[in-house]
């Protein structure tokens, strides 16, 4: 699979094209000048949506928050000697 990599003006006289070509999988990458680029990507409704797994996960996030159970680090220093301990 080839990558298309089109510039923004391209975009907008071809819109309907290039989401076309993007639902039948293929890869679109748009140019924004010369240091700018975005890809392309199609979502799904279930993207859009919180999974009950991942609602039982946040659930249990804000449960940790009001018990306590968190860390609080507000320096360089006390980042380092977190990510040190773990």
């Amino acid at each position: 699979m080839a990558v298309l990599e089109i510039t923004s003006r391209q975009f907008r006289e071809k819109q309907k094209h290039v989401f076309d070509l993007v639902d039948k999988g293929e890869e679109v990458i748009i140019r924004r000048g010369r240091k700018q680029a975005y890809i392309l990507t199609p979502i799904q409704t279930e993207d859009m949506q919180i999974s009950p797994k991942l609602e039982k996960k946040i659930q249990r996030a804000l449960q940790d928050i009001k018990e306590g159970k968190t860390t609080t680090v507000k320096t360089k220093e006390e980042l380092k000697i977190f990510l040190d301990s773990l």
